[in-house]
């Protein structure tokens, strides 16, 4: 028998730096977890500093404070390190990191529903810890650590087979109504992927065809249950959620029992 579990929770307090395992966390109105890509760096384009414009972000360090109101920072290339507060810094973290990238960026915020990459869907994004185990058959050389990095997933699942999660989406884009604990979600479609998780995240280099690789694979296993029509192409991963606005709670825990409704 299966007994579906929620068994990590990881956010992603500036966007597309390194993530912090949590025991529990809140979800706010807009469906998106606290904290989340609360924060964003920019260049003077406004657009994201991240994995697609520039491979100076692998070789960014960051680890947060437990009250995640401050970040040290560590500049791989040099091991150069400095502490500052998210808020009460903000001149001196928006030097240091234009003086990292070698242009002008700064720090944005947005505490409503962060920075997601689906709009449509600010959610938690969510996958099993099987289906990751299983992607590692297909890379030998990246272990569960490094697929986790890779792919920066919100929520993962134990207690079920891989790619259980492909459950959580169907043809119609109203949503597929599940629930974690108490708080009541809707999987909206399977999270397309970007050229980011092709790279080894500490260090940048490109695994070769990773995308082809992967795609075939994928294609391969993909599961009865997976919708196939949402798939007009294979490089998809996890699944892009929103919460339901009847929604009873907006708390998570380690361990909460996961249900399709």
């Amino acid at each position: 028998m299966q007994h579906p579990t929620l068994s990590r929770i990881e956010i992603f307090p500036i966007k597309s730096l390194d993530g912090v395992t949590l025991d529990r966390a809140t979800l706010l109105a807009s469906g998106a977890l606290k904290g989340d890509r609360q924060y964003a760096i920019v260049n003077s384009q406004g657009k994201f500093m991240n994995g697609k414009s520039t491979p100076l972000i692998h070789k960014l360090r960051a680890t947060f404070s437990t009250d995640l109101t401050t970040v040290t920072l560590q500049n791989q290339k040099t091991d150069g390190r400095e502490t500052f507060t998210l808020n009460e810094d903000r001149a001196p973290l928006e030097s240091w990191l234009s003086e990292y990238f070698e242009q002008a960026v700064s720090i944005q915020e947005n505490t409503h529903t962060g920075f997601p990459d689906d709009l449509n869907a600010p959610g938690p994004t969510i996958i099993s810890t099987a289906t990751l185990k299983a992607i590692t058959q297909w890379f030998p050389t990246l272990d569960l650590a490094e697929l986790r990095r890779r792919f920066r997933t919100n929520l993962e699942l134990a207690g079920v087979p891989p790619f259980w999660e492909d459950r959580f989406y169907s043809e119609s884009e109203d949503g597929v109504q599940f629930q974690i604990g108490d708080v009541r979600f809707l999987g909206i479609n399977p999270c397309q992927r970007c050229i980011v998780p092709t790279r080894s995240s500490l260090e940048g280099v490109a695994y070769p065809s990773f995308q082809k690789i992967f795609g075939q694979n994928r294609q391969e296993t993909l599961p009865d249950w997976a919708t196939v029509t949402r798939f007009n192409h294979f490089y998809k991963l996890a699944v892009n959620t929103r919460i339901a606005a009847e929604s009873p709670s907006i708390s998570l825990s380690m361990g909460d029992r996961v249900c399709l409704l």
